[in-house]
């Protein structure tokens, strides 16, 4: 699997629509479209890369003009490699998927974690803050990171951490990065494989890819999460303004019981 298949293939099922906005804060993108009728909006973690952005040089070079552009070409820009760049782009795609509300449940990754990790072997891409808690509720847990808190192992652990999981739960950034399709293929074949945070994308393409769940995030107030995603708020701080958190299983209803 290419590292961008997944990309590619969520592209192919996005709605037509038109950018209505698009606002890029210190910890969140979000890209408000309009789709027949409808405003829609996607959210995706802001990240800058220092190392490839030197000072004074610009990362969007079309800064105040990204509303005009086709809302195609704007969800392209996930597939490419400059981080700020991407994360405009995943947020896109996140705002022209088509809605599958029948399948979403009002639910959070930390709660669907717990509850398929009881007394089982689990494996966490990125340290969420309800790491902390978990460590209580599951039956071993293993926290990989890029940037190692105390406790965490480091991504290159990755290989040998998820080759004995029995629940495997992965950050969306992982999309944002390209690096899902490999971390896919490290799974054991029978492990439950969750994909959460905020920028998840809620499509079922990515059950035909072998994960079983999604934990996202949907804005049910645009303008709130706008404005406080501009002021540099933290994704607490957008779920109080207008954020519900969602999960969808490839199995209708498993998402608590298995």
């Amino acid at each position: 699997m290419s590292d961008l298949a997944i990309l590619n293939r969520l592209l192919e099922t996005i709605d037509k629509g038109e950018i209505v906005d698009v606002l890029v804060g210190r910890h969140w993108t979000a890209v408000v479209t309009r789709v027949g009728g409808e405003r829609r909006c996607g959210l995706a973690s802001t990240i800058a890369d220092k190392n490839q952005v030197h000072h004074g040089e610009a990362e969007v070079p079309a800064a105040g003009r990204l509303q005009e552009r086709p809302a195609t070409e704007l969800a392209a820009l996930a597939c490419i490699e400059q981080p700020v760049l991407a994360g405009i782009g995943l947020a896109t795609i996140n705002a022209l998927l088509p809605p599958e509300p029948q399948h979403w449940v009002t639910l959070n990754a930390e709660e669907v974690i717990a509850t398929h990790g009881a007394g089982k072997k689990v494996a966490l891409i990125g340290h969420f803050p309800f790491v902390p808690r978990l460590y209580g509720q599951v039956g071993e847990l293993a926290v990989l990171e890029q940037e190692p808190r105390e406790g965490d192992l480091p991504a290159s652990a990755a290989p040998a951490v998820l080759a004995e999981a029995d629940v495997v739960a992965l950050t969306s950034m992982t999309i944002h990065n390209h690096t899902l399709p490999a971390l896919l293929q490290m799974c054991m074949p029978e492990a439950l494989v969750i994909l959460l945070g905020p920028s998840t994308p809620l499509s079922s393409v990515l059950f035909d890819y072998g994960v079983d769940i999604l934990c996202g995030s949907v804005v049910t107030d645009i303008p709130a999460v706008l404005r406080v995603a501009g002021q540099a708020g933290n994704f607490r701080q957008l779920h109080r303004a207008g954020v519900r958190t969602v999960t969808m299983s490839r199995v209708p209803g498993e998402e608590l019981y298995g």
